[in-house]
């Protein structure tokens, strides 16, 4: 079977990819940019990989006729703030296209939307899922609500609640009902749809069996993780201030904190449905997700992250437009050390950031991270996915990896945090030489006078670093 797989470099595309390659179907998988899509060499060898904008209808030309099934699992909630309207737009753009070819079902991963008043969020998911059910193909829609796995969103902003607050004063909407689904659940449904005609032109609603308010699910996860926790909820605390509540506490940025909030006021459980007994799954409860999600995080097996989006920083750059670092007009910082072993620095390197931290000054690199989420930024707090492993894209703290070549040594970081021009961190072997580059273009004068002003701490800083990458 054919299959076009919209969302590949997401959350949920890189965890379908390998279930779909190991069942032997022809994938095509659509990114908006191919530079940051880096599936592995079995995948890669089983793929076509193909370029397309949702908002270029032109791109959309591209699509190949002789698709079978199609998967779009594209959400942009906390891209930008008039992120509703971009959804619309696409799924226009989608449907007309998609409609074009030969396929018979669009598969779409959409929210639970049974009430009557929705969050603008779960609105927008209901009018992408009737927009795309105007197409000349036939439409199934899954609608899921918290989705439990490593990396998700919504798992990871439960873990740094708990795992961060002995004590909770939270919002009254801890107390909104909820159902919860595993990734692996998600994936099974996903899969079980697949070309089932008992499901075309159908939406169904899907969940384990666990209905449980927010505050009942942090609970949770403090048992799984042996934590004793306490949460009071108030009912004083608006939206904007829970909003920051969840952006200061947790690695969420702030467009994505105020939708969460939006929507958790807005409960979430399944209508019964006959999707379970049809496809023959027994979902898992909630506590046995959450122990599998710990798992893989503690074995640093985390095979998608939503940190490693664009939204998770409010960002839409392209990596190419990055990948060479500017000369005229910029302020550089080169630094260069002989090393004592190559491996061993570029093993440093590596693993550089997230829990492992900047090898030096750690205390100054917190510090900007805190005054980065002052200023409405990401932080330190997005840490990294794999501890040792880097891809092109990925969130490293407050960076965007923009290349990677471990057997050159070579690695270049995009800085994402609030600048008042552009930052460029690069390290570089030359032979048994490490060169050390950062590199700032600066935006009008107050670009000039802030790296005049961090000069002081650069030279502390990045004079430390290079030393121990190379001791």
């Amino acid at each position: 079977m054919h299959i076009l797989l919209t969302g590949s470099t997401g959350y949920i595309g890189k965890r379908l990819l390998p279930e779909l390659v190991a069942a032997g179907h022809k994938i095509t998988c659509c990114v908006r940019d191919a530079n940051r899509f880096n599936p592995t060499e079995e995948l890669g060898n089983s793929i076509d990989v193909l370029e397309v904008d949702l908002l270029d209808k032109d791109s959309l030309g591209r699509l190949p006729s002789d698709i079978d099934v199609g998967y779009y699992l594209v959400h942009s909630m906390s891209s930008s703030e008039n992120y509703a309207e971009m959804e619309l737009e696409c799924a226009k753009n989608f449907c007309a296209a998609f409609s074009q070819t030969k396929a018979q079902q669009l598969i779409y991963l959409s929210g639970i939307v049974n009430q009557d008043e929705l969050s603008e969020h779960l609105l927008s998911r209901k009018r992408v899922e009737l927009e795309l059910s105007k197409g000349s193909y036939s439409l199934t829609t899954l609608r899921a609500g918290i989705i439990v796995g490593s990396g998700s969103a919504s798992f990871e902003i439960i873990r740094d609640l708990v795992e961060k607050l002995p004590i909770m004063i939270a919002p009254r909407w801890l107390e909104t009902k909820t159902q919860p689904i595993g990734i692996y659940d998600v994936k099974k449904y996903l899969i079980g749809c697949l070309g089932n005609k008992s499901t075309f032109d159908s939406h169904y609603d899907i969940g384990c069996d666990d209905v449980l308010t927010y505050k009942e699910m942090l609970l949770d996860f403090a048992a799984v993780r042996g934590l004793n926790r306490r949460i009071y909820t108030v009912p004083v605390m608006t939206p904007r201030l829970s909003s920051y509540w969840l952006y200061f506490v947790t690695s969420t940025s702030f467009l994505l904190a105020r939708s969460l909030v939006d929507s958790m006021k807005v409960e979430v459980v399944c209508k019964p449905n006959d999707l379970r007994k049809l496809l023959n799954i027994d979902p898992i409860p909630y506590k046995i997700a959450l122990q599998r999600a710990m798992h893989r995080i503690q074995n640093d097996r985390i095979t998608s992250s939503w940190k490693d989006s664009y939204s998770s920083s409010g960002s839409t750059i392209q990596i190419d437009k990055y990948e060479k670092v500017p000369t005229f007009g910029c302020f550089k910082d080169i630094r260069s050390s002989e090393v004592r072993d190559r491996n061993t620095c570029i093993e440093r390197i590596w693993s550089i950031g997230g829990n492992n931290g900047w090898y030096y000054g750690n205390w100054l690199w917190q510090i900007r991270g805190f005054l980065d989420k002052i200023w409405g930024g990401v932080g330190l707090r997005r840490g990294r996915t794999n501890q040792d492993t880097i891809t092109v894209g990925d969130a490293l703290d407050f960076w965007r990896v923009v290349e990677v070549d471990k057997e050159r040594g070579r690695l270049l970081l995009f800085a994402e945090m609030k600048l008042p021009g552009e930052a460029w961190l690069e390290f570089k072997m030359e032979g048994n030489k490490l060169i050390q580059t950062a590199t700032f273009r600066p935006l009008g004068i107050l670009g000039r006078l802030y790296w005049y002003a961090v000069v002081p701490l650069h030279g502390f800083i990045f004079h430390g670093l290079i030393n121990k990458l190379t001791e």
